[in-house]
């Protein structure tokens, strides 16, 4: 079973509440489930920290989510719970502050991840925030019991690719349609959002999935900030 753990929170440093700004009239967080609910998985869960349970819950219930809560600063300890919560062999690892996740290219990824059996698989090449992670459920586990340092447990996934001995990781370069590393489009700081604002309105008017795809973001993207993407 493969499960889509999304992960956010409210106390962001560079931009407060970010998830809860609103995105075409619905907070951020909620456009960043609904892109992701047209990838191909079992089941879906938002791992939040317990002080964001009330913000978040009527939302991932509306979204089709399971809310599930654990520590603020160790993620990955978030996502073990995750894990046990939805019996899941495989994690698709995204991030709330990524509206604009490629889901063709997150579907990719995740089948060659399970073709290669590989414990952990990301693309390179990739426009800033365009991306998921896939991980073995196995791998993530060995991970919450060896890993000690705060940024392994904070950023999820480095004690695995940092590991290559340990663990079989697959790290290629994203098909060329999907490139555009010099492109940004996560929502980190106000300049972001006034971006994925412009970005979105561009975007509405077609229909989903078509809206969700890399090739349809990244085009829109340089249509509107040419000069910003390659």
């Amino acid at each position: 079973m493969t499960a889509l753990v999304l992960q956010a929170r409210l106390d962001s440093s560079r931009l407060p509440e970010k998830s809860l700004l609103p995105l075409g009239g619905r907070p951020l967080i909620f456009r960043v489930m609904e892109a992701l609910s047209f990838l191909p998985c079992q089941i879906r869960i938002l791992a939040c920290p317990e002080d964001s349970v009330s913000a978040f819950a009527p939302l991932a219930e509306e979204a089709g989510f399971t809310l599930v809560a654990g520590p603020k600063d160790d993620v990955l300890a978030r996502f073990c719970r995750a894990i046990h919560r939805g019996s899941a062999e495989r994690i698709i690892r995204a991030t709330g502050d990524n509206p604009f996740v490629f889901v063709d290219a997150a579907a990719a990824l995740n089948k060659e991840a399970l073709d290669l059996n590989a414990d952990y698989a990301a693309y390179s090449g990739l426009p800033y925030g365009a991306g998921v992670e896939s991980v073995s459920a196995r791998a993530l586990l060995r991970a919450q019991q060896e890993a000690r340092a705060p940024a392994e447990r904070e950023h999820v996934c480095p004690y695995l690719y940092g590991r290559p001995e340990l663990f079989h990781l697959h790290r290629p370069l994203a098909p060329r349609r999907w490139q555009g590393a010099q492109a940004r489009i996560t929502v980190d700081t106000h300049e972001d959002y006034e971006r994925a604002q412009a970005l979105y309105t561009t975007l509405l008017p077609l229909p989903p999935p078509e809206r969700n795809l890399g090739e349809t973001i990244i085009g829109a993207y340089k249509r509107l900030f040419a000069g910003n993407a390659e």
